[in-house]
């Protein structure tokens, strides 16, 4: 035994260690070690390591002997330890990543799993809101047997071999001690009952698959990626579990006049240089109806109207967003001789020609990035 580590040194811990700094420091280090997560080449065998340090610690008698005759103790079985480390792997896995700290029972009833369902709706429909139906493909619990898998008027007996436990225990002795591998009872499969005589309609399952209708019902105010939860509408529970549930992840198509940010709105209307100049009322459509919007004279390109309460209802709340109106003027492209001429009237009138209009531009720029 003389290239037998200490179990306090195993342990990172000194003689003096309570109770509670032995267990902290197992479930440390058998969190680093865990076959099922560190993937090293050593990492089963400290694994071992770990565990037997901790058996023979955390029990006060072993503890006591050990403090007394080290790896020396006279009244250790094969290995000198005598740690048994029942359980194996995954029990120990479990207990540790949300096993619940015990032995699964292969009985208990297991909820459904959750189900996802993508819809794609339209961009008024996720402003508005709708009511449709979807069907999904999904496991239910069986109606003829209710889920036990066993024919009507028989039912799942109690596997003898592993006593309804769905394990089974294989020990052996090694190096390290006497070890006690669990793994799923070869006679049940793990389920801890046999069906003797099946039910016809899922053929011993338990569950079969449909196709199932649901009604959705889509508030006003969704918007791309929103999640909606239909409790209870997932697939079904097994041995009378309850169902899980469904989600619907909605997508939303673009529309092609609106825009959406939030709860509020936008589009884009075009002017044209007279109306800009001089006002105008102009016609806006909304999400409902059509409105009468009043262009102030002297209006430039890219000035925000806002409508008041013409966006999309709040999802969560009261009220509804708005309405933002953005203005763009047009420049004609295509102007008559007299068209032109006209314009270059203007322009003198109003005492600055186009070309003068364009150099008092660039002082302006020039001042900004010299600083003049």
């Amino acid at each position: 035994m003389a290239d037998k580590r200490d179990y306090y040194d195993v342990l990172g811990l000194e003689r003096n260690a309570s109770a509670d700094d032995i267990k902290k420091a197992y479930r440390k280090l058998a969190r680093q070690y865990h076959p099922d997560v560190n993937k090293a080449s050593d990492a089963e065998s400290k694994f071992k390591e770990v565990k037997e340090a901790y058996d023979i610690l955390s029990d006060d008698q072993q503890r006591a002997r050990y403090d007394q005759f080290g790896h020396q103790d006279p009244s250790a079985g094969f290995g000198g330890g005598g740690a048994d480390f029942g359980g194996g792997f995954g029990d120990i896995f479990d207990m540790f990543f949300g096993g619940g700290g015990g032995r699964r029972d292969p009985n208990a009833p297991q909820r459904g799993n959750d189900l996802q369902y993508t819809m794609t709706i339209d961009f008024k429909e996720a402003v508005f809101g709708k009511e449709t139906d979807i069907t999904i493909p999904r496991t239910e619990t069986c109606d003829n047997c209710h889920g036990s898998g066993a024919k009507p008027g028989t039912k799942p007996e109690t596997c003898s071999v592993c006593r309804g436990s769905g394990q089974q225990e294989v020990a052996q002795n090694t190096p390290f001690g006497r070890i006690v591998n669990r793994r799923a009872c070869s006679a049940c499969g793990g389920r801890g009952t046999i069906i003797r005589e099946r039910c016809g309609t899922c053929a011993g399952n338990g569950q079969v698959k449909r196709q199932r209708k649901i009604h959705v019902k889509i508030p006003a105010g969704v918007d791309e990626g929103s999640q909606l939860r239909i409790s209870g509408e997932g697939e079904g529970g097994v041995r009378g579990g309850p169902p899980g549930d469904l989600y619907i992840v909605l997508r939303v198509k673009s529309h092609e006049f609106f825009e959406r940010d939030g709860d509020d709105i936008y589009c884009e209307v075009p002017l044209t240089f007279s109306q800009a100049a001089l006002g105008d009322e102009i016609e806006i459509p909304t999400l409902t109806e059509k409105v009468k919007l009043k262009i102030p004279p002297g209006t430039q390109t890219g000035t925000y109207f806002r409508l008041k309460g013409k966006g999309v209802p709040r999802l969560r709340g009261y009220g509804q967003g708005d309405q933002q109106v953005k203005v763009t003027i047009i420049t004609p492209t295509q102007l008559s001789d007299e068209q032109k001429e006209l314009l270059r009237d203007f322009a003198a009138k109003s005492g600055q020609s186009t070309h003068e209009q364009q150099h008092t531009i660039f002082e302006r720029m020039k001042r900004a990035i010299l600083g003049d």
